[in-house]
């Protein structure tokens, strides 16, 4: 089968799908845009195949479907539009009630079986996926937010073929990241609407018997040489390898070696040095292609930056140059499409809307953000932390880490080639099991958090990447960290400089939960602050602290809290939140349809103060 057959055959075979809705919204799925770009964007191929568009769609209430053995049903009663998931408008379902488990059905067509294998893919599907292919199991995967594939190669035949997937999704289990979504029946506080199934790309693709399966990079800035660590799938013998750098088409050099195991390790020399810095974002094209006794056999582009990430107790440095963070948190929400952004288009867009106010860098809070995100970060010159959606686990016990760490492992393993992504963060606020906040404002403890499980997936993390600072998790409660972070709402200007001015004279550090996590002469980092509710309509919304009174209270409240912290000399960055509101959280500086609630130029202007540190 040839590869351009079989894409035709695939997008032919989309049109074909028909779009009859039985139900509970009257939205014409025909005249809905899906996402259409490539998925995997530090890795690409030609060879392959957008599956997104109208899948068949069931609800599974009972969570009965494996014993009734929908995987073999030819059709179900709805249709809905993937990736989005059945909670979102754009899905074309809009129901926002509890799914335990639900059903996606779709075909396409295979005109001949040829010598290449074909994979299965899909970029995130919340939560535990099992996957058929024409009745066949293919496999399973366990992880809201990371990729899997399946080769199905076997399981294909010539002609009709039927994907089937059913997701199982319980976000109110103890031992299931759920981040941000809500436990309740309604969106409340700092939680929002369930995600729930396939909420992005589900794609096919075409690889050759021996292939490139992954490849890590590790930039070094000084020498100017890029060194790579690849993975080789299939059989090894006659293989060679090659990379090939350019730089706004211009070769940067070239290196082949030959493959002799299923790893291999070794450096590209650049002949010119360009640095990636934030605002700054110098990229190199890179081209990787394996070769069988001399013949091409797989290509794959990418690209990279020369970017060196350090951290010390002054702060993080890119390529030798102490950066001030000043970030904003974005939770990575949209009205219609709740986890998955409508187009790439406003990807970037929430990038520049925050570039637009000041902010150099964004906390990716509570989710992993899609890959093409982290692309325009890459291309833009902004700085991301990487997170999980890590509440939902029970970290009160050893047995999470059964949970958490293999999920967490490869959402570091799909991001470890991002250029803008500077720090990891696997956990944040690890509140104890049933806690308690007393009226007075402060703290009860409940079941405390087992501390050995913050610190083994702080060691792993160090271990799969030594290369970027780790926050073991962001807040509360530190076991080991390279940075030491703290979240304060204060909104009295006066008090919240009050807690930090004894560090700008030498003296103490300040430390939330002083009684639980010490202060250890690392970079000092407030990662969450502000949180000053507004929004122009008098309207029941959730904020931190009582709301300004007016627009201009609500510019003099962030310049106070924001000045503080820039002009403290042991303060290495902050993250405001937030960049938009989120449904019934209005403490956005952008509603959450992304218009300006404040003139950007006077954000930008009190975001863009020098900092203490850069003098």
């Amino acid at each position: 089968m040839g590869c351009s057959e079989f894409r035709l055959v695939l997008k032919l075979e989309l049109h074909e799908i028909g779009v009859n809705m039985s139900d509970l919204n009257n939205v014409d799925l025909k005249e809905q845009k899906t996402r259409e770009d490539y998925p995997r964007p530090q890795f690409v191929r030609k060879d392959w195949m957008n599956l997104n568009g109208i899948w068949d769609f069931e609800m599974d209430f009972g969570k009965s479907g494996m014993e009734r053995k929908l995987y073999e049903e030819e059709s179900f009663s709805k249709k809905i539009l993937v990736p989005f998931c059945p909670e979102s408008s754009l899905s074309g379902i809009g129901y926002k009630d509890f799914m335990n488990m639900v059903w996606y059905k779709r075909e396409f067509n295979i005109k001949e079986i040829s010598e290449k294998r074909i994979l299965l893919h899909f970029q995130a599907v919340d939560y535990h996926a099992s996957v058929w292919i024409n009745g066949q199991k293919a496999g399973e995967h366990k992880g809201g937010y990371t990729p899997f594939s399946f080769d199905i190669t076997a399981l294909l035949k010539v002609g009709a073929n039927t994907i089937t997937l059913c997701a199982e999704d319980d976000s109110r289990a103890r031992f299931q990241a759920r981040g941000k979504q809500s436990e309740q029946y309604y969106s409340i506080g700092c939680d929002y609407t369930r995600t729930t199934g396939i909420w992005q790309t589900v794609w096919l693709e075409t690889v050759p018997e021996s292939y490139l399966k992954d490849v890590k990079f590790y930039p070094n800035s000084t020498a100017g040489l890029l060194s790579l660590k690849c993975s080789i799938e299939g059989p090894l013998k006659g293989l060679t390898l090659r990379a090939e750098a350019s730089y706004q088409g211009k070769a940067m050099g070239e290196e082949a070696v030959l493959v002799q195991g299923n790893e291999v390790n070794f450096s590209l020399a650049l002949k010119e040095k360009y640095l990636w810095m934030p605002g700054k974002p110098e990229l190199y094209d890179l081209k990787l292609t394996l070769l069988k006794d001399g013949a091409v056999t797989d290509e794959v582009d990418s690209y990279f930056g020369l970017r060196d990430i350090s951290c010390e107790k002054e702060g993080v440095r890119i390529n030798g140059e102490l950066i001030y963070q000043r970030l904003v948190l974005d939770q990575g929400y949209y009205p219609d499409g709740i986890y998955t952004a409508p187009s790439e288009e406003a990807l970037k867009e929430d990038i520049l809307l925050s570039m637009d106010m000041g902010f150099n860098g964004a906390r990716l809070h509570q989710k992993v953000f899609e890959p093409r995100y982290l692309y325009w970060a890459d291309h833009l010159g902004y700085l991301v932390w990487g997170e999980y959606g890590s509440w939902g686990i029970d970290i009160t016990e050893s047995s999470a880490l059964s949970v958490f760490l293999p999920e967490w492992m490869e959402a570091v393993n799909r991001d470890f080639n991002s250029t803008a992504l500077v720090g990891w963060c696997p956990f944040n606020e690890t509140w104890d099991r049933n806690c308690i906040w007393l009226p007075d404002g402060t703290y009860k403890s409940g079941v405390k958090q087992d501390d050995s499980v913050l610190k083994l997936v702080y060691e792993v993390t160090k271990a799969m990447d030594g290369m970027r600072p780790v926050i073991d998790t962001s807040g509360n409660f530190h076991v080991v960290t390279d940075i030491f972070d703290i979240h304060d709402y204060e909104q009295d200007g006066t008090k919240f400089a009050d807690k930090f001015e004894p560090m700008n004279k030498g003296g103490e550090t300040y430390v939330t939960f002083s009684e639980r996590q010490s202060y250890k002469d690392q970079a000092y980092f407030v990662s969450e602050y502000g949180g000053i509710w507004w929004s122009e309509e008098d309207r029941q919304g959730w904020g931190y602290g009582q709301r300004p009174a007016s627009r201009e209270e609500f510019l003099e409240r962030y310049r106070s809290l924001t000045t503080t912290l820039l002009k403290n000399k042991r303060i290495s960055g902050f993250c405001y939140t937030q960049l938009y509101d989120v449904e019934q959280e209005m403490n956005g500086l952008y509603t959450y349809e992304r218009q300006a609630k404040f003139n950007p130029e006077v954000i930008k202007e009190i975001n863009s103060q020098r900092a203490a540190i850069e003098e």
